[in-house]
């Protein structure tokens, strides 16, 4: 009965965002305060892993490609698709769950502790829009972040491919090229939006809902992170089987 009462005052939370909204000129700041937070802090760690591991992706791909019969093209090919349809949007949204979704549930709770929150309310203003709105707004970018994480994710296979000398630069540029369909990215992105709001909603769920002091505020980020990702996980398995299959 739990995980339906979660469920449930989740929802009502989501709800809540939308009703009673905060004046724009202080709405404005916090959504700001927000993108500088969620989305331009998040760039160096997004960026260095996206180069790395679509490095990694293409120099694993070439290595078990062993067959003359198979064109070196398929390596480019391979590291497109991995990427654009996993690799950025699911992998880095699960990293991001770590970083911004701990980053968000530990500010939100340590409002809690402090009873910060219980002295917005006391004024007359909606907490959850106040605190949630902006997050969720700020993270309307993050698609940004995941079209960065792609081309340099491709990039990091040809520098890979080039350096090591698995596939020439023509062969990887091809491979690339091959067969794309735009429907890819479409899904892509779309798939984007749905683990941004995730994103925002439930690390700021269990932030604002938390218990207890600074030692629970610690176990509200582990647990919203966990939660985070199993909901990502499973969506991603949803949108995949309705949009591709």
């Amino acid at each position: 009965m739990s995980y339906l009462h979660n469920i449930g005052q989740y929802f009502l939370m989501i709800k809540e965002m939308f009703r009673k909204p905060t004046k724009w000129s202080v709405m404005r700041h916090l959504i700001f305060k927000d993108i500088d937070d969620l989305i331009i802090n998040s760039l160096g760690i997004v960026a260095f892993i996206a180069f790395f591991v679509g490095g990694v992706v293409t120099i694993q791909t070439a290595l078990n490609m062993t067959s003359p019969l198979i064109p070196k093209t398929l390596v480019g090919f391979a590291t497109r698709q991995s990427v654009i349809l996993e690799f950025a949007p699911t992998f880095i949204s699960i990293i991001m769950a770590g970083k911004v979704g701990s980053f968000i549930t530990s500010s939100i709770g340590t409002m809690r502790v402090t009873e910060q929150i219980d002295a917005l309310e006391v004024m007359g203003i909606n907490a959850i829009n106040y605190l949630v709105f902006p997050k969720f707004i700020a993270l309307m970018l993050y698609p940004f972040l995941i079209s960065i994480a792609m081309f340099l994710g491709i990039l990091g296979g040809l520098a890979a491919s080039v350096i090591g000398g698995f596939v020439s630069f023509d062969d990887y540029i091809s491979g690339i090229q091959m067969d794309f369909i735009p429907f890819h990215m479409t899904y892509a992105f779309i798939k984007t939006f749905v683990f941004a709001f995730l994103l925002a909603t439930i690390p700021s769920y269990y932030g604002y809902y938390m218990k207890g002091g600074a030692l629970e505020v610690g176990k509200a980020s582990t647990t919203s992170f966990v939660w985070t990702s199993v909901a990502i996980i499973l969506l991603n398995y949803i949108l995949t089987q309705m949009m591709l299959s």
